[in-house]
């Protein structure tokens, strides 16, 4: 049996390190070879929660296809978000949570996608499926995710059953989910030692919008000003990956994890679609969105509409 890899989108956040550890466990328990793995560096984030529950990140890896012949994706789809050599392998599974966009496969396999708020409340539900139980580092990982993904369960992406996981991850993982969750966002807000280019890569994901090609970074903080003080670097880093990857629209996301409002700054030749996509006043390329703090359920729908 040749072993296969197990790995989640480029700019690994919380729940794409978790979920591909999470469902690798999964997968051994039920005798299967696979090893989880990563496109990138871990974040502070999620750096607490594996020194929290005592777990090592998976190794980083750039190619798979010099490895394994057979992949596994969690927590995304489309090519852009993963491995370089995606076409090179066969991906027999896809465990995940967004749109389905630029994905097809030479043959059948198992994928399933479900409209909850992160990839590791369909894991909880999987070990359940399968009589497997889970161990304390393991909820902790996955209840680390659900918090991430939801903002602390703030975030409009947020369902009943992301909730209801969380609640029973917690007390397996023996932790207070509101306590250990602040703990956990507090640490990934903490941008002091990332450069302008660390910041704009930490969670940044590619989306191809009609005829656009979209990039769109967002930074979570306590404290907007930490980071918009530091515009003229960001700016320039955000300039050059523009002109590096042929973007039309590099769109930054600050999303303040006490108020729950977004700062959003624009740079690229469709700088003003974010004007229009949101119906807000641009002050240059900067404006507030208020009550927005998910990428996948709330930027990205108005600007799909906006470029279609």
């Amino acid at each position: 049996m040749s072993k296969v890899l197990i790995f989640g989108h480029k700019n690994p956040d919380t729940d794409t390190i978790c979920s591909a550890l999470v469902y690798s466990d999964l997968k051994n328990s039920l005798g299967k070879d696979t090893e989880p793995v990563r496109l990138g560096e871990v974040n502070a984030e999620t750096q607490f929660a594996l020194d929290h529950f005592n777990v090592e990140a998976p190794r980083q890896v750039e190619r798979v296809s010099d490895e394994v012949e057979q992949v596994i994706l969690v927590d995304h789809n489309e090519r852009q978000q993963s491995v370089e050599d995606i076409e090179d392998v066969q991906v027999i599974e896809v465990i995940d949570h967004h749109r389905i966009a630029n994905f097809e496969t030479k043959g059948p396999l198992y994928y399933r996608a479900e409209p909850v708020g992160c990839t590791a409340t369909i894991l909880n539900k999987m070990y359940k499926e399968n009589g497997k139980e889970v161990s304390k580092p393991m909820a902790g990982l996955m209840l680390s995710a659900i918090i991430s993904d939801s903002l602390l369960f703030k975030s409009p992406t947020c369902t009943d059953e992301d909730r209801k996981a969380a609640e029973e991850l917690a007390e397996i993982a023996g932790v207070d989910a509101e306590e250990y969750g602040l703990e956990m966002l507090k640490a990934g807000a903490d941008i002091s030692d990332k450069s302008a280019e660390q910041l704009i890569s930490l969670d940044a994901k590619e989306f191809d919008m009609g005829s656009r090609k979209v990039e769109i970074a967002q930074v979570n903080t306590v404290d907007t000003d930490d980071v918009l003080s530091r515009k003229s670097e960001l700016e320039k880093a955000m300039d050059h990956t523009v002109s590096e990857k042929g973007l039309d629209l590099f769109l930054l996301v600050v999303t303040d994890i006490l108020t729950n409002n977004s700062t959003v700054v624009a740079v690229g030749e469709q700088a003003e679609a974010v004007s229009h996509a949101f119906d807000v006043d641009m002050d240059g390329n900067q404006a507030v969105l208020e009550g927005v703090v998910s990428r996948k359920k709330q930027i990205v729908p108005p600007l799909n509409q906006h470029f279609a």
